[in-house]
């Protein structure tokens, strides 16, 4: 192992740098296709965090372990900036950048990789990067590193933080007048950011239940975007229910009944994303830590651009574990095909809600099944129709002591109940 003294003294005698490949080759590669034809399931996470802002790691060493972990796409979604400029890094034994750390790069990457010069405290190495780190590791139809932000904002005690998702410029966050104001203005920041630069771009709501922030009308009013975490493998944002305090299962269907029955927001049904929101990468069971929540997509290539068209038009689930080889709405019912591993069994929640005249509509179980493929049958009364599925296997990488594989779809809605009642249309 060459130690982080060696190399330091390396790099401030001669100065060397390795060599930079050029922007242009970057950009070239930044939307490769992914396949021929039939668009494909995608694995991707869109929350995680580096040195660049209150991660553990250099940018390099989170993006290889999700290559190294077979992930189609990554966002690396830094506060409040995208890894742009000149940055350097200080190094410390009681910091978060050790000499241990630089000498993992340095065994990773190349003894010549780390660029390391003496600061007014000490020595610094400097961060790689979007550009840079593009090059380094996106590859044709294997990997694409999607740019990224966690817009983080808040009003009063509540924090508004809200990922955009395919932006490679930094979007400032703007505080509101109200907790609803504030969201929406973020939301709308980075939808016009998107429209002034002709690019697809996606704003998903972060851990609503984090500090007890937001709520299930937060979520219902939310317009021109409709996406938030379900499930976010941070250990401090209370995915589960906490007293009186729904989980973020249940405020998923609080906020749909909300958008599609009482006519809040936009109307439109909302998505449910399950991230890492990764801080920790070195440690195997730390608060915040890769692997333990992701989506996939189904796009048709591995360019950013196609998913996030994908992720719009709902193509897509959310994942602590469970695999799906296929979730079909077709005229009469929903299908879910699991990809089924030996040893384990699997439970399918269909979960929805009947409308019954001028009765409250209420959430509730439509159907549990151990089959596969699991079918759930349209009555007709449905407002909507989402599915749960939780393996018997225990996460190895878990948010909660106990907690199981889990996947979830998301909702849709009848057709015929769509055509008739829905006045917004549907991504």
């Amino acid at each position: 192992m060459t130690s982080f003294l060696t190399a330091a003294l390396i790099i401030l005698s001669v100065s060397a740098s390795p060599p930079q490949s050029d922007p242009k080759d970057a950009a070239k590669d930044a939307t490769p296709a992914a396949t021929e034809g039939a668009p494909v399931w995608l694995r991707g996470n869109t929350h995680t965090h580096t040195l660049w802002s209150d991660g553990d790691a250099p940018p390099e060493t989170a993006i290889a372990w999700y290559v190294d972990h077979d992930y189609d796409f990554l966002v690396l979604s830094d506060h409040n900036l995208v890894q742009t400029g000149e940055r350097w890094f200080d190094v410390s034994d009681d910091g978060r950048l050790t000499p241990a750390k630089v000498d993992a790069v340095t065994d990773r990457f190349g003894t010549d990789f780390a660029e390391l010069r003496e600061g007014d405290g000490g020595p610094q190495m400097r961060l790689r990067r979007l550009d840079e780190l593009k090059s380094m590791f996106d590859r044709d139809g294997e990997f694409v590193l999607i740019p990224g932000e966690e817009v983080t904002s808040s009003f009063r005690l509540a924090q508004v933080h809200i990922n955009a998702i395919n932006v490679d410029e930094t979007i400032p966050p703007i505080k509101g007048e109200s907790v609803q104001t504030t969201i929406q203005a973020n939301l709308d920041a980075i939808a016009a950011w998107g429209a002034a630069n002709d690019r697809p771009v996606l704003a998903h709501l972060n851990h609503p239940n984090f500090r007890k922030s937001l709520s299930a009308s937060n979520l219902a009013e939310m317009r021109g975007e409709r996406f938030f975490e379900v499930y976010n493998g941070h250990r401090s944002v209370e995915n589960e229910r906490i007293g009186n305090r729904p989980s973020m299962d249940e405020m998923w269907d609080l906020a749909l009944i909300a958008r599609l029955h009482g006519g809040a927001g936009d109307g439109g049904p909302l998505y449910g994303l399950a991230t890492d929101d990764a801080h920790d990468h070195y440690e195997n069971d730390a608060v915040s830590i890769p692997g333990r929540g992701w989506i996939m997509v189904r796009a048709a290539s591995h360019g950013p651009d196609d998913i996030v068209r994908a992720m719009r038009a709902g193509d897509f689930y959310a994942s602590s574990g469970v695999e799906l080889t296929d979730v079909r709405e077709e005229t009469d019912r929903l299908v879910i095909d699991i990809d089924a591993e030996d040893g384990v069994t699997y439970l399918t929640e269909f979960i929805g809600v009947p409308i019954d005249g001028d009765a409250p509509p209420t959430t509730r179980t439509l159907m549990a099944t151990d089959a596969d493929p699991a079918v759930y049958e349209f009555k007709g009364d449905e407002l909507y129709v989402r599915a749960r599925v939780t393996s018997s296997r225990l996460h190895p990488r878990p948010y909660r002591k106990g907690d199981f594989e889990t996947a979830w779809t998301q909702p849709v809605r009848l057709r015929t109940l769509r055509s008739s009642t829905s006045t917004t249309p549907e991504p």
